[in-house]
C-alpha cells in the first residue's frame, strides 16, 4: 500500500496549499510533472478581512474569504479540494533551543528511525508557557555516546543518543482558531506548516541552504526571519511589522485615504530616494468637490524608507543575536509581497552589508508554471504545495492522495501588467496615465 501511494505521487497526484495571511488568503493547487518539477494547476485569492498580524480576529469573515479563494481555485483547475496544507505565521510564533537524550537498552541493535522518532517526540512534551504548544521540532545535530557533530545516526551503535533541537511554539488559541476556520470552510487541514519553512522550500537553492542564508519573508502584517546553515534551520523570528504598516504610515504622513496610500505605495513607492524623484509630483483626486492634492514622490519615498529601515534594523538584530551573522556566506534573500517595493534590495544591502537578492518561487517549478506564479507573493503558496508532497512521501499511510481525472489546460489569473522599475519616475507616471486613457476608450 505504501509503495502504491508513493507511485501515485509521481503519476498525477495533486496537493493543495492554503496560505492564510493578513492581506490575502490564497489557495494553490499543484502536481509533479514527469521531471519531478511542480506544475501549478490553479490558484485562488481573496482579500483577508478577518486576520490581523497572522492571528484570526473574525472567524466568519476568515471562513468566507477561505471559501471564496477555494471556489476560485476549483473553477480554474476543475478539481475538487479537500485536504489542504495550511501555513501558519504571526507574532505569537516563538522559537527556542533545547537538548534531548534517550538511553538505549541494547548496544548490539543499531540506532534506527524508531529511536530518532522517540527522541523527537519527547520534545513535543516540553513544558511551555501556559497557552502555548509545540508545533515544530527540528533536529540540529546528534551526539552518540559523546561523539558530536553527527547529522544522521541511523545504523550506528551506541547507548546514549542525544540531539540539539530547534523548537517552534505557538499560541494554542491561535492554532485552534485557524484549524476551526479551515474546517468550517469545508476543508480538512492535513498539516500546519510554519510559513518561513514553506517560503524557504520555494525560493532557496541547495548552495544557499548549505553555505548559510537568512530568508526574510515580508508579508502584510508580519516579517518572518529564518536562518539556514548546513541544510538545517538555525534560527527563526517573527517581527510584528509588514507592508500594511507602511501603507498606514503613508496614510497618516500625507493625510490621504488608505486606498490612495496603497496605490501610491505600489505605483510610485521606493525604499530609497533616487535623483529621478526630485521635483516629481503626483496629483491625488479630491473628495466631494475638494481640489486635488499634490504629493511629492520624494516625500513618499522618505516615509516608506524610514519604516523599511526600521524593519531591516530589527531583522539585522535577529541575525546578530542568532550567532550566525558571519556565517551567512550567501547573504540575505527577500521574499513575500512586501519585498516588491523598488530599491529594497539596495537598502537591505546598505544596512546589513550582506549580498541580497529577491527570492522568486521558481526554484522547483516546471517551465510551464514559472510565468504563472513568478511574483514573490506566491512563495508561501508554492512552498506549501511542495511541503504537501514532502509530507505525503514521509507519511504515505496517513493521507489520501487525490488524482487528476483528466489532462486539461488550466486557467490562471492574469496579474496586472507591471511597469518596469528601470523606467524613470516621470516615464512611469506617463505610462500609467496613458494606460488609463486607453482603457477608457
Amino acid at each position: 500500500m505504501m509503495e502504491e501511494n508513493i507511485q501515485e505521487l509521481q503519476t498525477g497526484a495533486y496537493m493543495v496549499g492554503l496560505d492564510i495571511g493578513t492581506t490575502k488568503i490564497s489557495v494553490m493547487i499543484g502536481r509533479k510533472n514527469q521531471y519531478g518539477k511542480l506544475e501549478i494547476l490553479g490558484t485562488g485569492r481573496a482579500v483577508s478581512n478577518g486576520v490581523a498580524r497572522g492571528i484570526v480576529s473574525n472567524i466568519d469573515k476568515t471562513v468566507e474569504s477561505i471559501r471564496e479563494a477555494v471556489e476560485e481555485a476549483k473553477q480554474k483547475s476543475g478539481l475538487e479540494i479537500d485536504d489542504v496544507f495550511v501555513g501558519i505565521a504571526g507574532q505569537h510564533i516563538k522559537s527556542l533551543q533545547h537538548r534531548g537524550e534517550i538511553v538505549r537498552d541494547n548496544i548490539d541493535i543499531e540506532i534506527d528511525k524508531a529511536d530518532i522518532d522517540k527522541l523527537k517526540s519527547n520534545m513535543f512534551k516540553l513544558i511551555t508557557i501556559p497557552g502555548e504548544e509545540v508545533i515544530h521540532v527540528i533536529p540540529q545535530e546528534y551526539t552518540v555516546d559523546g561523539e558530536d557533530g553527527i547529522q544522521d545516526p541511523k545504523g550506528m551503535a551506541g547507548v546514549k543518543l542525544e540531539a540539539n533541537f530547534h523548537v517552534i511554539t505557538a499560541q494554542v488559541g491561535a492554532v485552534r482558531n485557524i484549524m476551526r476556520c479551515v474546517e468550517k470552510a469545508g476543508l480538512t487541514p492535513r498539516e500546519l506548516i510554519l510559513e518561513p519553512f514553506a517560503s524557504a522550500v520555494a525560493t532557496l537553492d541547495e548552495d544557499e541552504l548549505r553555505e548559510g542564508v537568512a530568508l526574510v519573508d515580508i508579508g502584510g502584517g508580519t516579517t518572518d526571519v529564518a536562518i539556514f546553515l548546513d541544510n538545517i534551520i538555525r534560527h527563526t523570528a517573527v517581527i510584528p511589522f509588514g507592508g500594511n504598516i507602511i501603507t498606514k504610515d503613508i496614510k497618516g504622513g500625507l493625510e490621504i485615504l488608505e486606498k490612495q496610500a496603497e496605490l501610491l505605495k505600489v505605483k510610485f513607492g521606493s525604499a530609497m530616494y533616487t535623483e529621478d524623484q526630485e521635483n516629481v509630483m503626483v496629483s491625488i483626486p479630491g473628495l466631494r468637490g475638494r481640489p486635488p492634492k499634490e504629493i511629492a514622490v520624494k516625500t513618499l519615498s522618505e516615509i516608506i524608507g524610514a519604516r523599511y529601515k526600521e524593519i531591516i534594523d530589527l531583522v539585522y538584530h535577529q541575525i546578530k543575536i542568532s550567532g550566525y551573522e558571519h556565517k551567512l556566506m550567501t547573504g540575505i534573500v527577500l521574499t513575500g509581497g512586501g519585498s516588491q517595493i523598488r530599491n529594497l534590495k539596495q537598502l537591505v544591502a546598505f544596512v546589513t552589508g550582506k549580498e541580497t537578492r529577491i527570492g522568486l518561487p521558481n526554484e522547483h517549478l516546471g517551465a510551464e508554471s514559472v510565468d504563472k506564479v513568478v511574483s514573490p507573493m506566491y512563495s508561501t503558496g508554492v512552498g506549501l504545495v511542495l511541503k504537501g508532497f514532502e509530507y505525503a512521501e514521509q507519511h504515505p499511510d496517513k493521507i489520501s492522495i487525490p488524482k487528476l481525472k483528466e489532462e486539461k489546460d488550466t486557467i490562471v489569473e492574469q496579474e496586472p501588467e507591471e511597469i518596469p522599475s528601470e523606467l524613470s519616475i516621470v516615464d512611469r507616471i506617463t505610462q500609467i496615465f496613458t494606460d488609463d486613457v486607453k482603457k477608457t476608450k
